[in-house]
Parts: C-alpha cells; structure tokens; sequence
C-alpha cells in the first residue's frame, strides 16, 4: 500500500523569487548602488553623498528637510553634512528666511564636487545598461519613474 504523499501528484515548483520583477530590480538596485559608490569613491563621495548634493545645490533646505525627502535618518544627515563641511562641500547657513533655521548650502567645491559625481554616475550607467540601447535604456527609465509614482515615492 502506497502512503497518501505518493499518490498526491507533484504539485508545481515553486516561482523562484528570482522570477519576480520586483526582486530583479532591487538586484539591479543594488549592483547599480554598489557601481555608483565605487565610481565616486576617488573624489570622497557616495551615492547618497551625491544625492544630497544634488537636492543641497536645487535650492537652499534644511538638514530635517533634506532627510525627509531623501528618506535618510536626521542623525545620518547630520553626519553627512559635517562630512560635506569637513570635505569643504557645503557649510550651513542662516536662513535668510528664517533667522532661528541654518539650510546646506554648497560652495564652490561642493558644485564641482557635483559635476565630476554626475559624470562618474552617468559613465557607470552607461557601462551597466550596455546591453541596452537608447529607446530601451529610455523606456527602462520612464517605466522604473511610472512604478515608482504609483508607489508616492519621490526620486530625490
């Protein structure tokens, strides 16, 4: 007599989390993450650095501001800034605004700072998406901002 397990049929192999889009993303994430530090690390910077950067150098904000929309913990962006004014990339200033607020402001090093770190980003980008051609690499990027939108995360 056969026990009930061999009589049952095999059911369906499981998906692979491998198959899920969402897992290939953030795989994808984090080889473009890893990629990106490893492009700024000559000029002192990480990718977060540099996304900081970029937000400080659009318009003047404050440490709590700047955390929020990068969805970093204040005390992170505490040390990133003091990172920043050790590095002579930006220094906080008194909001002309708001007297009793300092917003980040970047200084002359800071933008260069932000030029040569987009140059890198953009060079490694190219190098990963290689397989990919113009309208591909496009539709990648105008698919990727649509999913994210639906989720009501901001790229900053």
């Amino acid at each position: 007599m056969h026990a009930p397990s061999d009589t049952v049929p095999p059911a369906d192999p499981p998906r692979a989390l491998g198959d899920g889009v969402g897992f290939v993303l953030a795989e994808l994430g984090k080889v473009a993450l890893a990629r990106g530090d490893q492009v700024l690390a000559p000029l002192g910077l990480t990718a977060k650095h540099l996304r900081v950067l970029e937000l400080a150098a659009a318009e003047p904000l404050s440490q709590q501001q700047l955390s929020l929309r990068c969805g970093v913990d204040r005390t992170t962006m505490v040390a990133l800034v003091d990172d920043f004014e050790r590095l002579g990339l930006a220094e906080r200033r008194r909001d002309p605004a708001d007297r009793r607020r300092y917003v980040v402001a970047l200084t002359d090093a800071g933008r260069q700072a932000l030029d040569a770190g987009r140059d890198a980003i953009a060079r490694a980008e190219d190098e990963l998406l290689a397989a990919l051609d113009d309208a591909e690499r496009a539709q990648l990027r105008e698919l990727a901002h649509r999913v994210l939108g639906g989720t009501g995360t901001i790229v900053c």
